[in-house]
């Protein structure tokens, strides 16, 4: 059985560890070294190794200021003592590590995360486009009413018409 096919991770405990830090997408070091089921030290010594693979589009170390954020947003106290800011991972850094740590472990949790990014990505895509449908059916409507309006303006006028209409002589045969 391939490692991919044993790995059981639901993709909410994934879902669960992916967070907006910098308008990206972004997974913690420590919540990947667990996935990876190496040390946290492990993990970031094997990026710092092969930096170049790293470019800050890929990975980046979380400010003071950012980590102060994150940490009150999470209140948990599985964070420790932790002397160091984390370093966080976009989706193209996450697919760069399966060639740093190369365990058959760390490419299956790859998969499964790019997976679930290329996921994400589809439901926002979706869910964009159901807005712009959105945005078109309330142009119509908005123009249907404002036609409704206009027509019946034009009754309006026409039945005063034909009020006024009423007071003057016919013109014609009479019966």
């Amino acid at each position: 059985m391939k490692e991919e096919e044993k790995l059981i991770i639901p993709d909410e405990v994934i879902n669960n560890k992916i967070y907006l830090i910098r308008n990206q997408k972004v997974l913690l070091d420590r919540d990947l070294a667990e996935l990876y089921q190496v040390e946290t030290r492990v993990l970031k010594q094997a990026v710092k190794r092969n930096l170049n693979r790293f470019p800050e589009d890929f990975m980046f170390e979380l400010t003071k200021n950012e980590f102060e954020n994150l940490r009150s947003q999470i209140v948990t106290s599985s964070w420790g003592g932790s002397r160091y800011t984390p370093m966080v991972f976009t989706e193209q850094g996450v697919a760069m590590l399966s060639s740093v740590l190369k365990s058959d472990r760390a490419i299956a949790v790859n998969i499964k995360i790019i997976r679930i990014f290329t996921k994400m990505r589809q439901l926002l895509s979706d869910n964009l486009s159901l807005q712009l449908e959105i945005e078109n059916i309330k142009k119509k409507i908005t123009n249907n009413s404002k036609n409704i309006e206009l027509v019946f303006s034009y009754l309006d006028e026409l039945i005063d018409k034909k009020e006024n209409t009423k007071d003057r002589n016919k013109i014609g045969y009479k019966k």
